[in-house]
């Protein structure tokens, strides 16, 4: 504002814009590395009046999932699974019945080959 040099002044204004983006992207670069820091299990700083009802909501999760985990372990039909797994809605479902189906089809092949080294 002191300087009558308009190209002075053009150099300041850039200088300024440019300082301001270094700032912006700073602050973008301590963000990002906040946003993907990884948890540390238990200690994580929570909102305190959604931690007990998160830590509820992660262990009934957890007993579902237990549950579904012994259910499958009856089960010996592929088609069974397989509707089941296009019927389930969660991700860790899917992956436990996913397990299970690889696990019958295992026992199917080894079923298969003892059978095969028997007959010859």
């Amino acid at each position: 504002e002191v300087t009558l040099d308009l190209a002075e002044r053009r150099r300041i204004r850039s200088a300024i814009r440019e300082l301001q983006r270094q700032e912006l992207e700073r602050d973008e670069e301590a963000l990002a590395s906040k946003r993907f820091r990884p948890e540390r299990g238990s200690h994580r700083q929570d909102d305190k009046e959604n931690w007990p009802r998160s830590q509820r909501l992660e262990e009934e999760q957890q007993a579902a999932l237990a549950a579904l985990s012994r259910q499958l372990e009856a089960i010996t039909d592929v088609e069974e699974l397989t509707k089941l797994l296009r019927a389930a809605g969660e991700y860790e479902e899917r992956k436990l019945i996913r397990a299970a189906i690889r696990k019958l089809r295992a026992e199917e092949i080894e079923a298969a080959t003892l059978a095969g080294n028997t007959q010859s």
